[in-house]
């Protein structure tokens, strides 16, 4: 669910953000949330964009609210062990909702909160059914067909892929100990089945009709503004200067690197394990 509102000013007249309807609220209260667990946020140190040399590698970055980060379970190695849902909480370090777990044997941990996930529900690792919401298996034992999210691309290293707000992949095939998925991307690429994934989609998928409404809201998460590279001269960027508006180029990057379907990806990795590319 979004929300629209009312413009009493300028700026909420195309402001359009996301209800938090699932959020875990405190009492009986519909704006206070509750409050996350000390025990699992560290201090979120900020670079704005700076190597350890002080040169600016990522523009566009730079202030912004203070934030704590949450640490994420992305192993789920905790096997036999049942936990109860505690809470469903905002990350304001990523696009996805998070779960806070409340194990057996006492100890808290923050995972990926899959779309559905409510307060008080069971959740467990193993490869034992049942397949419910938010549970964590390895995929040689999952049924064929099920939507997956939090993929560990290794065995044991921890869920790398499909981990952004309302995407999931999907489990086609299995042999010769590897399982075949259809990615969010449309790629259909090989993994091995001793990986371990959760099962569901990510939560907060209405989250892609969000609008800012305002160059403030953008500040406030540390985006700052972007020049057009039309508006440059021509010692600035490649498509500046001319007379006039023009649009005679061939897209580039201020470092004359073509993009807009120019492909990046490195020689030397290797596409073995990708069946079908997501452009075909």
């Amino acid at each position: 669910m979004t929300r629209k509102f009312r413009p009493v000013t300028p700026s909420q007249r195309e402001l359009v953000l996301t209800s938090n309807d699932e959020l875990t609220r405190v009492g009986t209260s519909k704006r206070q949330t509750v409050k996350p667990e000390k025990s699992l946020l560290v201090k979120k140190l900020r670079t704005n964009g700076r190597n350890h040399h002080g040169h600016i590698t990522c523009r566009h970055k730079g202030g912004g609210h203070k934030r704590f980060y949450r640490i994420i379970d992305f192993k789920r190695d905790k096997e036999s062990v049942p936990a109860k849902v505690t809470a469903i909480e905002y990350d304001p370090n990523r696009t996805a909702h998070i779960a806070l777990l409340n194990y057996a044997d006492g100890e808290k941990r923050y995972i990926i909160a899959p779309a559905g996930l409510k307060r008080g529900d069971e959740v467990s690792t193993g490869d034992i059914p049942p397949y419910n919401i938010g549970c964590c298996m390895r995929l040689k034992a999952m049924p064929l067909g099920s939507f997956v999210h939090n993929i560990e691309m290794v065995p044991g290293r921890g869920g790398k892929l499909v981990r952004s707000a309302g995407l999931s992949a999907q489990l086609m095939a299995r042999s010769g100990g590897y399982v075949t998925l259809k990615m969010p991307s449309g790629e259909v690429r090989m993994i091995n089945e001793d990986c371990r994934a959760t099962i569901g989609t990510v939560s907060n998928a209405e989250r892609i009709l969000r609008v800012e409404g305002k160059a403030g809201r953008s500040r406030w998460k540390g985006i700052r503004p972007t020049t057009r590279g039309t508006a440059m001269n021509p010692v600035d960027h490649p498509h500046g200067g001319g007379e006039g508006k023009h649009n005679g180029y061939i897209p580039q990057t201020p470092w004359a690197m073509y993009t807009k379907g120019y492909r990046t990806r490195s020689k030397h990795k290797s596409n073995k394990w990708i069946v079908k590319d997501r452009r075909k």
